[in-house]
C-alpha cells in the first residue's frame, strides 16, 4: 500500500501512467476518497500524456485519521478553536506528498474542497504548480458560492448508525447535489456509496474537514497574485457551491478561464468527462500570464 509520511501521518496515494510523463495531481473533496475521481476521467488524462496522481486527504480514505470531533456549532458561530487544521494545512500535506514522490512541478486539479486546496497550493507553493484547475469550488469568501437550503440540509444529515443507514445518507446527498441534466440511477449511486463505505468510513473525519473549510480565511487576495495557467470549471446548476463561487475564483486569478456547464450540479457527469479532460489538458499547455 503506497503511503507518504507527512508530519507523522500517512497519506495514501495511487498513480496511473508513465512516471516519465508530466505529472497531473488530482485532489478530492470534502469527505471523499481518491476513488471519487472517475476512472474514465483518469484514463482520458492519461491519454493526453499525463502521469496521474490521486490521494486521500488526511481524515479520509486510507490516509491517517485524527482524533476528536470539532464543535461544528461553535465553528459556524465563528469560534474555530476546535478545528484541528485549516485548508492551508491540507495544502502543506499535498506539497509534502509531492516531495516524497520526487515531483518538483505538477499540474493540479481539485474538486470542491480539493479546489480550495489547489488554490492554497498555488498561493503557498507557486513553484510546485505548473497549472491549476478548480472544479465546483470557491474562494472562501462567505458571500459567494453559498449552498441552497436543500443542499445544506442534505450535507448536514446525521451519519448513519449502520452500514445501510450510512450508505442511504450518501445516496441522499448525491441525489440532492447531483446534476439535474445528467441524472444517475439510484442503484448506481448505491453501488458507489457502498464501495466508498467499504473502503473507508470516517464521519468524524468528514466533520474535521468541514471545520477546516469553515475556519479557513478568504483566499481572494492570495489568488490575485497567482501567475500560473488557471482554469475554473463549474456547473451552472450546482446547489452545494453555487456558480458565484466559481465566478469569484475566475475573477480573482489574473488571466484565468471560466468554463461552465448548464445542467451540471456538484458532481462529474460522465457525458462531460471528455470536455473536462480536454479543457484541463489545454490549460496545462497554456502560457502563464504576465
Amino acid at each position: 500500500m503506497p503511503t507518504a509520511p507527512v508530519d507523522g501521518n500517512d497519506i495514501h496515494y495511487v498513480t496511473d501512467g508513465d512516471p516519465a510523463d508530466p505529472a497531473f495531481l488530482l485532489i478530492t473533496g470534502l469527505g471523499l476518497q481518491l476513488t471519487a475521481w472517475p476512472e474514465g476521467l483518469v484514463d482520458l488524462l492519461r491519454g493526453h500524456g499525463f502521469f496521474v496522481i490521486r490521494f486521500d486527504n488526511r481524515d479520509s480514505g486510507l490516509s491517517a485519521k485524527l482524533d476528536g470531533p470539532p464543535d461544528l456549532g461553535a465553528v459556524l458561530s465563528g469560534d474555530s478553536t476546535s478545528a484541528p487544521y485549516r485548508i492551508d494545512h491540507l495544502a502543506d500535506d499535498t506539497a509534502s506528498l509531492l516531495t516524497h514522490l520526487g515531483i518538483a512541478r505538477t499540474h493540479v486539479a481539485g474538486m470542491s474542497m480539493g479546489g480550495m486546496i489547489t488554490q492554497a497550493l498555488a498561493i503557498r507553493y507557486p513553484a510546485l504548480v505548473a497549472s491549476a484547475c478548480t472544479i465546483m469550488s470557491t474562494t472562501g469568501n462567505p458571500h459567494v458560492g453559498a449552498p441552497t437550503a436543500e443542499a445544506t440540509t442534505a450535507l448536514l444529515t446525521p451519519p448513519g448508525a449502520t452500514r445501510e443507514e450510512a450508505i442511504a445518507r450518501s445516496v441522499g446527498i448525491s441525489r440532492a447535489i447531483g446534476s439535474p441534466a445528467y441524472p444517475v440511477d439510484d442503484d448506481v449511486r448505491w453501488k458507489l456509496a457502498a464501495a466508498a463505505y467499504d473502503r473507508s468510513y470516517s464521519p468524524r473525519g468528514f466533520s474535521r474537514q468541514l471545520a477546516a473549510i469553515l475556519s479557513s480565511p478568504d483566499r481572494t487576495d492570495g489568488l490575485r497574485k497567482v501567475r500560473t495557467p488557471f482554469l475554473v470549471i463549474h456547473g451552472e446548476d450546482d446547489p452545494l457551491i453555487t456558480l458565484s463561487g466559481g465566478e469569484a475564483t475566475a475573477a480573482a486569478v489574473p488571466g484565468s478561464r471560466l468554463l461552465t456547464f448548464p445542467g451540471m450540479g456538484h458532481d462529474l457527469p460522465a457525458p462531460l468527462w471528455e470536455q473536462i479532460a480536454d479543457a484541463m489538458a489545454a490549460n496545462a499547455g497554456s502560457t502563464p500570464p504576465d
